[in-house]
């Protein structure tokens, strides 16, 4: 009886840990969203340009990508549990000053701060999540983060505009700081600790500045590209970074637990997983980005309606992300996958041979609908081969390049549309784009292009997961 209730008792820790883990990843992906729907609004009460006013999404963005791995390294070393709470005091913090925020500069500076605490979690995330559920259950809980990753991003635009009706954009911000007090207290009861080292390992404080500067000058020099920014600083950023990213990877070779994980790219099943996900959300952000020019602009529907038809992506890939972990239990997950993105693609191409004219919302949303199951087919399998094929006490880089991956791939994706669009010299006033013009078109050719790639990644990975299954232990 006894053991009994411990196991309870156990099993209780546990659901309230998740909770706190939940909470925190739906802020921060919802920060990632709601902003852009405040950007009118906030370029007027501050009194600056719209391009200015994406500064707010460009920050918080750039910050995650740069700090990920490091912050990821430093968990490694010292505490997932620490790591994690201090991210959610900053991420908290940061609300309230951007709340708070009386002119342009503190604004950029409270979202950068709320950059800061999100890359803490962010790069913690998928070590708890490894820690807290048994392994044979590591599946269900990577499908939990990837339905509420899917939530968030489909709710956001909702939740923002629904808050804007009824108040000011403050409490975009202010929203967060009861729900981060709250995480904070239920994580630092019930959140698990690192397990113990055998020898501590230094903070590589070289290796981090690198990371910083590699991340950061070749993100932003590839934003600015897109943006139509001066071409020579661009260039001039793009091959400091990459010079200094040689440099960087040569002073990591030879070292126990480097920052950017080269030790785990040397693991074939990883470094295949790495490929299928960066491929995966580069072709995601493509469409997703895409998508609402050809229903707005070309097929001529209204904003709200346009909103709407987003929705069945992200709402299929929550539906069928819990079936997809329980069934790579007992079935390869690299094939299914594989079998996902295939799917994806076939939604991406049914979306290509959308009628011009008299379409309607259903002929729509299903083709919408087809691509979120593929997603979600994959999404869940992918990161379970992906953490699964690493060291326990390297979960913290693991996830960290994870997200790393996710972030990147969004972000490359986001580049590469705005350089579509800009070479093709697409216009945007209202009925100019068409599923046939030159812009939506090639991005979704090439958001194919991914999803194909991402999926051969995934199936050649097929007899890497049998042998690793096969092992005894």
């Amino acid at each position: 009886m006894h053991i009994n209730g411990e196991g309870i008792r156990l099993t209780i820790h546990r659901y309230i840990a998740i909770v706190s883990v939940l909470i925190v990843l739906t802020m921060t992906v919802l920060d990632g969203t709601v902003v852009n729907v405040a950007l009118p609004i906030l370029a007027t009460d501050f009194k600056v340009s719209d391009s200015q006013a994406v500064w707010l999404v460009t920050i918080y963005q750039l910050i995650i990508t740069m700090l990920l791995l490091p912050l990821s390294s430093l968990g490694d070393i010292y505490s997932y549990k620490r790591n994690y709470l201090i991210g959610i005091l900053i991420f908290t913090l940061g609300s309230a000053f951007c709340a708070l925020s009386q002119n342009f500069a503190m604004i950029v500076g409270a979202r950068a701060l709320q950059g800061i605490g999100a890359a803490f979690v962010m790069s913690m995330n998928v070590a708890l999540v490894r820690l807290i559920y048994p392994p044979e259950f590591l599946g269900r809980g990577l499908a939990l983060n990837a339905m509420v990753i899917a939530i968030a991003s489909a709710a956001g635009p909702t939740l923002a505009g629904a808050i804007l009706s009824v108040a000011s954009w403050q409490w975009l911000f202010l929203i967060n700081v009861p729900f981060g007090i709250i995480a904070f207290l239920m994580g630092y009861r019930f959140l698990p600790q690192n397990p113990s080292r055998i020898h501590k390992v230094k903070f590589d404080w070289l290796s981090a500045i690198a990371n910083i500067v590699v991340f950061g000058s070749i993100f932003y020099s590839l934003g600015n590209f897109a943006r139509k920014g001066d071409v020579s600083p661009s260039v001039i950023l793009l091959v400091f970074g990459l010079i200094t990213g040689a440099f960087y990877v040569r002073h990591l070779k030879g070292k126990e637990n480097p920052m950017f994980p080269i030790d785990l790219l040397k693991i074939k099943l990883y470094l295949l997983s790495v490929l299928t996900s960066t491929s995966s959300f580069i072709g995601q952000n493509i469409s997703m980005i895409v998508l609402p020019f050809l229903f707005l602009n070309g097929l001529g529907f209204s904003e709200i309606t346009t909103g709407l038809l987003m929705t069945p992506w992200p709402l299929a890939t929550m539906i069928v992300s819990p079936f997809a972990a329980r069934f790579v239990e007992k079935h390869n997950a690299g094939a299914t996958a594989a079998c996902g993105m295939f799917v994806y693609a076939l939604g991406v191409v049914f979306l290509m041979l959308i009628p011009q004219e008299g379409v309607s919302e259903w002929n729509i949303a299903w083709r919408m609908a087809l691509c979120g199951c593929g997603f979600g087919m994959f999404q869940t399998p992918n990161n379970i081969v992906m953490i699964s094929a690493t060291p326990v006490n390297r979960s913290g880089a693991a996830g960290g390049m994870q997200s790393t991956a996710r972030i990147g791939g969004q972000t490359l994706g986001a580049t590469i549309v705005t350089l579509v669009f800009a070479w093709m010299s697409v216009p945007t006033d209202a009925g100019s784009i068409s599923n046939g013009a030159p812009g939506v078109r090639t991005g979704l050719i090439i958001a194919l292009c991914f999803a194909v790639l991402a999926g051969i990644f995934s199936f050649s990975r097929v007899s890497s997961i049998k042998n690793q299954k096969s092992k005894p232990g």
